[in-house]
């Protein structure tokens, strides 16, 4: 047999690893290389939306995710002070719905994705990609620890603050789209009265609380806050330490009544706490010589977008297959940006107003949205605003792969 072509994949989270699934499964060499010094696995809840499920269900993965769902039974809207606005149960589509069929843990989709491929994808944690030098026929990647090595192509999916990103692309080639809005995630001990669905409660100011149902006996919660002044969406580039956003927290929600005391009181307990600053990216090109993007670091559409995991497990995909189908690199990122691009362009279109509609300044802001959330609870107003606001999860000609797998022929073509 020829040359088995190598790929090393940055970023270990979910486009990784389910891109490592499919080029193994055309006959790649894969590695993926991984900033943190383990696997992660922590995370909030995700959706596998539309063409991803279908994705899923090629790949001989979706029973497993299925078993891997965190039950949620949907999304309840609450006042501040705990009084039900409005509830929208789970939908059995593929596409709809706050709260989607398939619900998951990030960690847990990370952990079958990673699983999969484990004893045939090499994973290197604890070391980042610092250079990158396309000769032509390779590309010669430098790492942390300076070891050198060459790979016949390169993939970046490390996620929104791609490092990767940086060597690759110029600053004029990649636009940060900030969204004014950030979160923070953990996980918190489950009570008695938490229960199964996706409990969501306002406060005056832009401040958000949520809780929602794992599958692991704990409860995930999220704070958010609207950046109002335009010092603050500036803020989005500058990293803050675990303590200084914890202060950040108990400034931004002292007095904000329901479980917001409760989640800051658990601040110190939690060993998974992590925080965002919301953004889109938007870039020209999602390639360069032999090195691509891929996920979040190409085209990063907000988790409010609910698409991020969708788009993830597409894009591996169509980048794997195409890859595997084309004999020249270039065509094979030509095909990926052109199946792809129309995708995510979609995606990245929020409904109007977004983020800052659901989450209102003044309380006066606070009763028009739930009126809003009461009127949408209705079924004649939930089928009609279905189709103006669901995620565009299915709006995408799929293409099949089924014809290159097992292919051995022309390995060495790259």
């Amino acid at each position: 047999m020829g040359h088995r072509p190598t790929v090393l994949i940055a970023g270990a989270s979910i486009a990784g690893p389910a891109l490592a699934y499919w080029l193994d499964r055309y006959g790649w060499a894969t590695t993926v290389v991984e900033r943190a010094p383990e696997f992660r696995t922590g995370g909030q809840n995700i959706d596998v939306r539309g063409a991803a499920r279908e994705v899923l269900r090629r790949a001989g993965l979706e029973d497993a995710v299925r078993d891997a769902t965190t039950g949620e039974r949907g999304t309840r809207f609450f006042s501040e002070h705990g009084k039900l606005i409005a509830e929208f149960p789970v939908q059995r589509s593929a596409t709809a719905g706050a709260t989607a069929e398939v619900e998951v843990l990030r960690g847990d989709l990370a952990r079958i994705l990673v699983d999969k491929t484990a004893g045939r994808t090499g994973y290197r944690y604890g070391d980042e990609i610092t250079a990158l030098t396309d000769t032509g026929s390779a590309v010669e990647v430098t790492f942390a620890g300076g070891r050198q090595e060459g790979f016949d192509l390169v993939v970046a999916a490390d996620g929104l603050r791609s490092s990767t990103r940086r060597l690759l692309l110029d600053p004029a080639d990649v636009a940060v789209r900030p969204l004014g809005m950030e979160m923070t995630y953990l996980t918190i001990a489950r009570q008695d009265d938490d229960t199964d669905w996706w409990n969501w409660y306002n406060a005056p100011g832009g401040l958000g609380v949520t809780l929602r149902p794992d599958r692991h006996g704990t409860t995930r919660a999220v704070l958010s806050a609207i950046l109002y002044d335009r010092a603050g969406a500036a803020d989005w580039g500058r990293r803050r330490t675990a303590s200084e956003q914890k202060d950040r927290l108990r400034r931004q929600f002292h007095g904000v009544a329901g479980p917001a005391r409760r989640i800051l009181d658990a601040l110190d307990d939690a060993g998974d706490m992590y925080f965002e600053s919301l953004a889109q990216i938007r870039a020209t090109r999602w390639s360069r010589g032999r090195v691509a993007l891929l996920g979040d670091a190409a085209w990063c559409a907000a988790p409010v977008s609910g698409m991020g995991t969708t788009l993830s497990i597409v894009g591996a995909y169509v980048l794997a297959g195409e890859i595997a189908r084309h004999a020249d690199h270039r065509q094979a990122f030509a095909g990926y940006e052109r199946i792809m691009r129309p995708f995510v362009d979609r995606a990245q279109q929020l409904p109007p107003g977004v983020p800052r509609i659901a989450n209102p300044r003044t309380p006066a802001g606070l009763a028009v949205f739930h009126a809003g959330l009461r009127l949408a609870a209705t079924p004649l107003a939930s089928r009609i605003g279905a189709r103006l606001v669901d995620p565009p999860a299915d709006r995408i000609d799929l293409p099949d792969y089924a014809d290159l797998d097992q292919r051995q022929d022309g390995l060495d073509r790259i």
